[in-house]
């Protein structure tokens, strides 16, 4: 037993716990991300492909299907405004959203492989009620789990003290990366032998489990309040805590770079697999394993991250620093083409996903912080729905800039020195480091403002100092 206490110790985030929010109830906690999680494989990646190559679904409808959770991603600002002044009976702000969000997912999910199974059939003069209802349910999953993750955010946030807070984001975000992992293999193990019947079973089994694992995450983490339940707590409005919120120019500031730093990295979400089969000449099984790379990369960001910034480390020099090893594994990548070099890919693969990694729990820890404000729903809210929707776009546009720019290139339209099929996913990759460029730019003068900051903080006298040199 002595043992495997030891062994839990050295875990890369081990020591986010505290008194307050001891460890096991933080892990507890975080299974919120695992339904997240979850839900984003089932959208993105495993129904979008049973829709496409075993029910025979139109691409462009699948296409519009899987875009319409985004819809959802830029009120996340709004649901995090709402939920830091909800009024309940029990006096609880987060718990509320995370069950709304929780029933909005199984509702979605519950509806969902039927209408999916109505379109697989042409000649059903139905067909239009499969549409309606198969938009119905991405809509629902995707408000839902725009719902739950804000709230659950949120109610991290308020729980866990400003100390610890980097070291909770970075474990959230790794049981997200975890979750999405381990239900990829899930769903590819039992969706081998395909059926219709199974499809119908496997969806509502997550369905079912969505609500499981949120019940036993939101379980006792909120304190019932009943001085809160009573009390008229009037709720601004919308506009004007955002002009409040956007006040000074930081948030603004944060907000812009995380837009261009997530479009930059996510251009290549859809491409990366093709680039390093059509170009570089890999087989299945070797492009697949670009993806446990990525994911490895973006792993050893959360761990390194929440350990420099329980330290003391700046979010914002930490965000600023990912766009830059973004920078160099976009470099990395369009060379490989020219060396002809698979490791030189897997190499810039590894960097995509660590600077990524950086830049998320950078810009994610600098949002917290700005929460101090007493709106750490609106923040994190805003966090989520700007880089759910540059996120969303951004995939969208790459995978059209490419499929143009390719038919430009092997058309001989850009002249006859551009006519390889790598043409097309290099002009993509080039816009890439461009829009890190600019998050970079953005970034900096945070990252100088914030130095002056702490340096001056650290000569005033000690009594004004509690609590403001613990700010990450």
């Amino acid at each position: 037993m002595k043992s495997v206490m030891n062994w839990i110790v050295r875990l890369p985030f081990a020591d986010a716990g505290t008194e307050q929010l001891p460890l096991p109830k933080l892990l507890r906690l975080s299974l919120f991300q695992v339904s997240v999680g979850m839900a984003m494989v089932l959208l993105y990646g495993t129904l979008n492909r049973v829709m496409v190559v075993e029910l025979g679904v139109s691409a462009w409808l699948v296409s519009l299907m899987v875009a319409l959770p985004l819809v959802a991603a830029p009120f996340r600002a709004l649901i995090g405004h709402r939920s830091d002044y909800h009024h309940s009976a029990f006096g609880w702000r987060r718990v509320p959203y995370i069950a709304l969000g929780s029933m909005l997912q199984y509702a979605g999910f519950a509806i969902m492989p039927y209408s999916i199974l109505i379109l697989s059939d042409d000649t059903n003069q139905l067909i239009f009620v499969g549409q309606f209802f198969a938009a119905m349910s991405f809509l629902l999953v995707g408000a839902g789990l725009h719902t739950v993750q804000t709230a659950g955010l949120a109610l991290a946030t308020d729980l866990a003290p400003t100390e610890k807070r980097p070291r909770v984001v970075a474990l959230l975000y790794a049981t997200l990366l975890l979750g999405m992992g381990g239900s990829a293999l899930l769903f590819g193990h039992l969706l081998e032998d395909f059926s219709h019947k199974r499809l119908v079973e496997v969806v509502h089994a997550a369905a079912l489990a969505t609500l499981v694992l949120n019940f036993i995450a939101a379980w006792k983490q909120e304190s019932i309040d009943l001085k809160r339940a009573v009390a008229q707590i009037p709720r601004p409005p919308f506009k004007e805590t955002w002009q409040a919120f956007l006040k000074g120019g930081r948030s603004a500031g944060l907000l812009i770079a995380v837009g261009l730093g997530t479009a930059g990295f996510s251009m290549q979400e859809i491409l990366l697999e093709p680039y390093g089969a059509q170009v570089l000449g890999l087989t299945v099984s070797q492009t697949t394993s670009l993806t446990a790379i990525l994911a490895g990369g973006t792993f050893l960001a959360f761990v390194l991250a929440g350990f420099v910034l329980s330290r003391g480390g700046d979010a914002y020099r930490l965000a600023a620093i990912g766009t830059v090893v973004g920078i160099g594994g976009f470099l990395l990548v369009i060379s490989a083409a020219t060396v002809e070099s698979p490791l030189v890919f897997r190499i810039g693969t590894g960097f995509i996903g660590f600077g990524n990694g950086l830049l998320g729990v950078g810009t994610l820890t600098a949002a917290m912080s700005l929460a101090e404000r007493g709106h750490a729903g609106l923040a994190l809210g805003a966090w989520g729905a700007v880089q759910a929707t540059s996120q969303g776009v951004a995939i969208a546009l790459g995978g059209a800039l490419r499929d143009i720019t390719t038919g430009l290139a092997v058309g001989g339209s850009l002249g006859p020195n551009l006519t390889e099929i790598s043409v097309g996913y290099r002009f993509v990759y080039i816009i890439e480091v461009v829009l890190l460029m600019a998050a970079l730019v953005v970034l900096i003068p945070l990252v100088l403002k914030a130095r002056r900051e702490r340096h001056s903080k650290a000569a005033q006298p000690a009594e004004a100092q509690f609590g403001l040199d613990q700010m990450p």
